[in-house]
């Protein structure tokens, strides 16, 4: 009987060890398909939410500020700056005054524009609102050409 409990207790082992290192390299061989399809679905972040006392909004209910780090492309720049500048140009005046102005155009829902990217304000990022404050700023400056 001693010689079929140590049999048995042999037999177990070697079976617990043979799952085991089947289950080892099921687990190897699952990690390395999650990676991949992980790296293959892999998609941005959205942009992190900016601070409600980063967006400085004027009385009239206009977006002057947005305090986040400008993502516009320089071709965008220039031409949100350009358009910005032909706007005040057509209104005349001290473009200073008239960036809140321009800005409320932009920011009306549905409005596109070189001057907001082509994009409703509604949809820009607030990285890509900063841009467009910042080209029309420029515009009033007399900072484009």
């Amino acid at each position: 009987m001693r010689r079929n409990s140590t049999l048995l207790v042999f037999g177990v082992a070697a079976t617990s060890a043979l799952m085991s290192a089947g289950c080892a390299s099921d687990q190897d061989h699952t990690a390395a398909t999650s990676t991949t399809t992980t790296t293959a679905e892999w998609t941005p972040l959205p942009p992190e939410p900016t601070p409600p006392d980063a967006v400085g909004v004027s009385p009239g209910g206009v977006t002057t500020r947005v305090d986040v780090p400008s993502d516009a492309e320089e071709s965008q720049y220039g031409q949100a700056c350009l358009a910005a500048k032909t706007w005040m140009d057509a209104q005349g005046g001290d473009p200073t005054v008239l960036v809140e102005p321009y800005l409320q155009v932009l920011q009306q829902p549905g409005f596109q524009d070189p001057g907001n990217f082509n994009t409703p304000w509604a949809e820009l990022t607030p990285a890509q609102q900063a841009g467009v404050i910042l080209a029309v700023n420029g515009a009033a400056e007399g900072q484009c050409g």
